[in-house]
């Protein structure tokens, strides 16, 4: 089993700076993101933005995954490939970035409501980014990943939502993907112990309908089972004494967003 990376202060503001990256990154989309514009164009933007900052895609040929975002429109839940799809109103868009900066790797992901969207869309998002703030506010000393998961899965199916389980969050930062795991699902006192010097990417992939997934052919694409809708939020976090440190941000595509209006 591979190690777990604990990170000196000095490497979790290094995180965070490319984690703040991401978030200027997701912000940039935001801008441009709306009915008639295609997921590739969103991509092509993000990618320049990112270099034009001195970083690289951390996406881009990761095992040979041939894009700088995952753009998951709708039914897909994840990893969904930047194509000629031409954005509709009432569309949600997950779209998961990284970069990696000065070798350190941040990772953020939003999901997107395209105009007037559905009540069960609409739901779906505010739960889902409710069960990441709960389970955000379970990363801190002496929490375990139990925790961290059942906050997202409680709230998840109180409301009726399926919980992804072949997908979960993990360790980040000298790699985009390190140990431990941290799965949406779990039971209060469970799992690996959380310390000081652990960086944690927290994922809630949540589905309107049942927890099932599909995996396409394409080695990457993941789509709900039932076709219904599923919402996808992620910040990268470090694991703080009393209060989790979250190092990606939300506040910048929001005020982007507001100002659209």
């Amino acid at each position: 089993m591979s190690k777990i990376y604990y990170k000196s202060p000095d490497e979790i503001e290094l995180i965070r700076e490319s984690s703040l990256l991401v978030s200027k990154t997701l912000a940039e989309v935001a801008k441009i993101i709306e009915p008639g514009v295609t997921t590739k164009k969103l991509n092509q933007h993000a990618e320049t933005f990112i270099r034009d900052h001195g970083a690289i895609p951390a996406f881009l040929n990761y095992n040979g995954f041939p894009y700088s975002l995952c753009i998951s429109p709708n039914e897909q839940v994840v990893h969904g490939f930047p194509s000629d799809y031409i954005i509709q109103e009432g569309d949600l868009i997950s779209v998961d970035c990284g970069v990696i900066k000065n070798n350190y790797f941040g990772d953020s992901a939003y999901t997107f409501s395209i105009g007037e969207i559905s009540d069960e869309k609409r739901k779906l998002i505010e739960v889902t980014q409710e069960c990441l703030k709960l389970a955000v506010e379970k990363a801190v000393v002496g929490s375990r990943t139990g925790d961290v998961g059942f906050a997202v899965q409680n709230l998840a199916e109180s409301h009726g939502f399926g919980v992804v389980r072949e997908l979960v969050g993990h360790g980040v930062g000298i790699k985009l993907h390190e140990k431990p795991e941290i799965p949406n699902y779990g039971k209060r006192g469970s799992g690996i112990k959380l310390e000081e010097g652990m960086v944690i990417a927290i994922e809630p992939m949540i589905n309107a309908g049942t927890a099932g997934v599909k995996f396409w052919s394409d080695g990457w694409t993941v789509t709900t089972k039932d076709n219904r809708p599923s919402a996808h939020f992620e910040h990268t976090v470090a694991v703080r004494k009393g209060e989790a440190d979250v190092l990606s941000t939300f506040s910048l595509i929001e005020e982007v967003l507001v100002k659209k209006k």
